[in-house]
């Protein structure tokens, strides 16, 4: 029951609305955007130094809160050109993070992206905040809640990385069983049997034999590889890859 005005000057109760008061709404939103990306060493991450002055000199990841009149993917695509002058790179939404003492500064809720990409493939057009690629393993203690961000995206990579193809978009067309099979431990961190891998993936059907060998390497010339991705559409290897 709603009551009269008048009853509830009497009672001294304020009837509920479903709106906050202007000087009661201190809530934020965000994004942070997680950027993993493979080179011939290791899986990275881009990460940046924070401008907050509680976590002067600490790295975090790249994020920023979203303007009135932003979608959420708006605002993921417009952190990462800001950022890194990169474009039309896929982002996928992974997690909502609402903890209230996340953010010094209030209320501030944040969605995490994350995106996987060649970094031999692309080059970052900005390097303010001392822009930089970091060892998944060697990322330290990052400002805010990052880390708890990050592990997160990475866990989600690595289980769709298992189900999913997204591998091959960071292969070149043709490519080796030795550089499958680097790309997935290294997404995975793990080391994984080479005659076990090779009969599992060989196995799938998803591999195309180009009758091709490797040219102008240092090491032995390894078989190439294409990937079918007519057969992958098809229901019965679709999430069972690796």
């Amino acid at each position: 029951m709603i009551l009269s005005e008048e009853k509830l000057k009497q009672t001294g109760k304020k009837e509920h609305s479903p709106y906050p008061e202007k000087d009661d709404f201190f809530t934020a939103v965000s994004v942070d955007c997680v950027i993993f990306g493979l080179d011939q060493e290791s899986l990275k991450v881009l990460l940046i130094k924070s401008d907050y002055p509680l976590y002067e000199g600490r790295w975090s990841l790249l994020g920023d809160l979203i303007s009135p009149d932003e979608d959420l993917d708006q605002a993921a695509d417009r952190v990462l050109f800001e950022r890194t002058g990169l474009q039309n790179l896929f982002l996928q939404q992974v997690h909502c993070f609402g903890k209230a003492d996340r953010h010094p500064s209030g209320r501030v809720i944040s969605i995490a992206y994350y995106s996987l990409v060649n970094i031999e493939q692309i080059e970052l057009l900005k390097r303010d905040h001392e822009l930089h690629w970091h060892n998944i393993n060697s990322v330290g203690e990052l400002a805010f809640d990052h880390n708890k961000i990050l592990n997160t995206c990475l866990t989600h990579l690595q289980q769709q990385i298992k189900t999913e193809t997204i591998g091959f978009n960071l292969l070149p067309e043709k490519f080796s069983l030795r550089a499958l099979q680097f790309l997935y431990e290294s997404v995975l961190m793990v080391e994984l049997d080479r005659r076990n891998f090779r009969k599992k993936v060989l196995s799938t059907g998803l591999l195309i034999d180009l009758k091709e060998m490797e040219a102008n390497v240092r090491h032995r010339p390894a078989k190439l590889f294409k990937f079918n991705r007519q057969k992958y559409e098809s229901s019965e290897i679709k999430n069972n890859f690796i």
